[in-house]
């Protein structure tokens, strides 16, 4: 028999497996699991495993699901071991939602990925492991922002800087903002560090992180600022970690940070060899003068100069650069990074992101692969070809089209209404026929541009016993101001509200601390009063200290003047004198904190909507009304909430109001950042068509009263940058009001032409008949009355002691008054001759509804309501 190996050798023909076959269909079955249901751009991204990769994913195309598999890819191909995997997300939720889809899919090995998590809680961990490097020890504390800002009050004490002009939280919230552009003391500029306490906000800065050593702690802006000079100044630390992570993914990256990018582009480079320089590992920001495929040195040694905020080019914001510009060598190559992220969806510019991080990707990592999610498994046709249309007016974007396999389904709606009051009508009609032809209420969500849009919503659904849950912030009536000023407007109505007392009685502070108020609660329990009348009482007696003795006597003085005014003012100026006189108004606009105008907002909303009751008893009663309306978790509501919140959720009908020029866009941005701002403006409009699966519903008020101030507005440059093709102009469902049916100027639906509809109902003529006999010089409107701009109307207008008192005249459009506070129409006419028990003769100068201002003989001009009033 011949030897196998002595055959004629005549070739082997290649083999493949039969389609169909026992070998084809065995292999099939061999193949991983989790990568089946991939749609073909899904597992690109999972599979390309070698080199820098940028996964560029639009709303609901599935990133979470790229993210997660791409990690048990990783692992079932031995590429890299749990513990060499840096994952890193932006939340704690999300990390949790990773690990959870994770151990679904391996089972327990997701248990030894510890450094899968955010990019605070990785820092930290990496930093308790070399603490000692950077002056700390492993125990270090992380300080919340409460003991920052006492920590700093110390230091402004001790350089004498008045804390009242240079608040405390001012100071913190700059050293956040440094610390998150990865300055240290020494690399701020000297024209940002002077904005504070008279030029010496980088001395303070430098005191506050040695003050910090002292105490062995750290804040949140150091777990990441302290992780990128450990690895600057120790390359061998550097060089472990970069050994360590053999993959890195990184969730949500266009809303990384100057530091976040530093910190990856730190981790993101191949190991160094010992002998070579630091400065070519390290990565700073690129400069188009930089021979291409060079870096600069994002190391600079203290006392070289930095840029400003805006450094040139798509460099990020304010991080450091080699001013000399001069050519370094060549980085080592990019390991296997990965982002997932979507330039359409940046929208956290105000806290320090940067969308330039995502979109110079390529630039910082040479040779990278991008690759676009455009399947979108959330909306409908009409929906994503809107959000798509509008944000390709972008032109700071990697670009992207939205696509679904999904029918049409409905046109996104255009709505106009005649004031926001009509608007929420209309809002709360739709839901309730949404509501009783079967929509579950959780499907139904209202974003908002800006939080006080939210309060005549929440009245609205406690009139029509709709129930409803805030999201991503207390309920209007919840918040701390809004309960702060209640609580004052309580002891005004009842005297004995000890709960009200207590809560105020050193809101703003007056130096009356617990001790105090213990003291008041002894005298209460004994004599069996309220705390009001016991405060009375101990003013009276030496048991306080002078200080605290005359400030209680001096609020007490204050309840007793309100109550007396009462009797004769306006619940409404009752509520602005208060927060006037009490300081507390004055308290928020010393503050400097970034929530501080939200406040003030709040507060103005909280007057105004006092106006649609008849006193004070009427309004705390409604107030109670709508605090008792807690459901369980598990009940149906609407959701209500602002469109930042809205990120990463979806709902079936999304309502989407104030699309109104100076709202949506917001003004405020528009003049701090320009076209920069208008840029993410759009792309929170983007997010928010998005988040809708069903129906997405946009609306615009023609006249909007905010914070006590009617304003005729015009439609969001937004509405005309949606395609005609896929919109809907609809009329409101929320009735005429007051303001529709007497021709009281433009009609709202003026600005609707450029959707290219033929409107032709009989609302829609009637307006036209209206608006053509407005022209024409025909009839006014109903009344005569006046709009008084309220106290409360702006921000910056406000005087240091409160309030502004500015007047003005009727808000009018075309020669017709919009606008009056009250629903009656007082019997006085200007110059009547009138008598007041209080204030004695005078002449009715300013009819506002059933409130009179009248010029008295001696006590001069007041404003009073007209049954206090009698004619002479």
């Amino acid at each position: 028999m011949t030897e196998p190996s002595k055959l004629p050798h005549h070739g082997v023909p290649e083999h493949q497996p039969a389609a169909g076959g026992i070998a084809a269909r065995a292999r099939a079955t061999a193949a991983p699991q989790y990568l089946s249901g991939l749609n073909p751009e899904q597992r690109d991204a999972v599979v390309t495993l070698d080199g820098p990769v940028l996964v560029l994913a639009g709303a609901g195309t599935g990133k979470t699901r790229v993210l997660t598999t791409r990690i048990a890819h990783i692992l079932s191909q031995g590429r890299a071991r749990p513990h060499e995997i840096l994952s890193v997300t932006f939340t704690n939720k999300a990390a949790r939602e990773m690990k959870l889809r994770l151990g679904q899919m391996l089972g327990q090995a997701v248990e030894g990925m510890p450094w899968l998590g955010t990019f605070h809680s990785i820092g930290g961990r990496i930093l308790r492991y070399h603490a000692e490097l950077v002056q700390l020890k492993s125990n270090f504390t992380v300080l919340d922002v409460d003991d920052q800002v006492r920590l700093l009050k110390q230091l402004l004490q001790a350089e004498n800087i008045d804390d009242k002009r240079w608040p405390a939280r001012m100071l913190a919230g700059l050293i956040d903002g440094w610390k998150n552009r990865g300055l240290t003391p020494a690399q701020v500029p000297a024209g940002e560090a002077a904005v504070f306490g008279n030029g010496k906000g980088g001395k303070l800065y430098a005191s506050y992180q040695e003050r910090l050593k002292i105490l062995n702690a750290a804040d949140f802006g150091d777990l990441l600022l302290e992780n990128i000079r450990l690895f600057r100044e120790h390359p061998d630390v550097l060089r472990q970690y970069q050994t360590r992570f053999k993959f890195i993914l990184v969730d949500e990256y266009q809303d990384t940070n100057v530091a976040q990018y530093l910190w990856l582009r730190l981790l993101s480079q191949a190991p160094s060899k010992p002998s070579v320089p630091l400065s070519s590992v390290i990565p700073g920001p690129l400069d188009p003068a930089v021979v291409p495929g060079r870096i600069e040195d994002a190391n600079p040694e203290p006392g070289n100069k930095v840029d400003s905020p805006r450094d040139s080019g798509f460099a990020p914001s304010g991080a450091p650069r080699n001013d000399e510009g001069t050519a370094l060598p060549a980085m080592a190559a990019p390991k296997n990074i990965c982002c997932v992220g979507d330039d359409d969806q940046s929208i956290y510019g105000w806290r320090g992101a940067e969308v330039d991080n995502i979109l110079r990707f390529e630039h910082d990592f040479p040779g990278a692969k991008v690759i676009r999610l455009e399947r979108n498994y959330r909306s409908t046709g009409h929906i994503l070809a809107a959000a798509s249309h509008l944000i390709a007016h972008n032109e700071g974007r990697l670009g992207k089209t939205l696509r679904t396999e999904d029918v049409d389904g409905e046109k996104v709606t255009v709505t106009g209404s005649w004031d926001s009051e009509e608007e929420a009508r209309a809002i709360g009609e739709e839901i309730e026929e949404l509501q009783r032809a079967g929509d579950n209420l959780n499907e139904v969500a209202i974003l908002v541009r800006a939080s006080f849009q939210m309060r005549e919503f929440e009245d609205r659904f406690v009139t029509l016993g709709l129930p409803y849950r805030v999201i991503g912030g207390p309920r209007f009536y919840e918040r701390a101001e809004i309960r702060d000023a209640l609580a004052y407007l309580r002891v005004i109505n009842s005297p004995a509200d000890d709960l009200a007392f207590e809560r105020i009685v050193n809101v703003p502070k007056r130096g009356l601390g617990d001790a105090t108020v213990q003291m008041l609660h002894d005298h209460a329990r004994k004599r069996r009063i309220p705390l009001f009348e016991a405060a009375r009482a101990v003013v009276e007696t030496d048991e306080l200290k002078p200080k605290a003795r005359g400030s209680l006597r001096d609020l007490i003085l204050h309840f007793d003047r309100w109550r007396a005014q009462r009797e004769v003012t306006a619940h409404t100026e009752l509520a602005e004198i208060v927060l006037d006189e009490s300081g507390y108004t004055e308290m928020w606009q010393k503050d400097r904190s970034a929530d501080a105008a939200g406040r003030l907002d709040n507060l103005k909303e909280l007057v105004r909507s006092m106006e649609e009751f008849e006193n004070l008893q009427g309004f705390l009663e409604h107030i109670s009304l709508v605090m008792d309306r807690d459901g369980g978790a598990e009940d149906e509501a609407v959701s209500l909430m602002t469109l930042h919140s809205a990120k990463g959720l979806e709902f079936d009908n999304v309502f989407l109001p104030g699309w109104e020029e100076g709202l949506f866009p917001s003004q405020r941005t528009l003049d701090e950042q320009g076209r920069a701002g208008l840029e993410e403006e759009r792309r929170l409009a983007h997010v928010g068509l998005t988040r809708a699966r069903r129906r997405a519903k946009l609306y615009f008020a023609t006249n909007r009263r905010i914070h006590g101030t009617w304003s005729t507005t015009i439609p969001s440059r937004f509405l005309d940058e949606l395609p005609a093709d896929n919109v809907e102009i609809t009329e409101s469902k929320g009735g005429s009001g007051w303001g529709g049916a007497g021709g009281y100027g433009a009609s709202r639906f003026d600005n609707v032409e450029s959707f290219g509809s033929s409107y032709t109902t009989p609302g829609w003529q009637r307006a036209q008949a209206n608006r053509a006999r407005n022209n024409q010089g025909g009839r006014h409107g109903r009344g005569g009355f006046e709009e008084s701009q309220s106290p409360f109307s702006d921000l910056r207008g406000e005087t240091a002691s409160g309030f502004s008192r500015t007047k003005r005249g009727p808000m009018v459009i075309e020669g017709e008054l919009v606008a009056k506070s009250t629903g009656t129409v007082s019997e006085f006419s200007l110059d009547d001759r009138v008598f007041h028990q209080k204030f004695g003769y005078g002449n009715v100068v300013k009819i506002d509804g059933n409130k009179l201002t009248i010029a008295f003989e001696k006590a001069g001009e007041k404003k009073v309501v007209d049954s206090f009033v009698e004619r002479v």
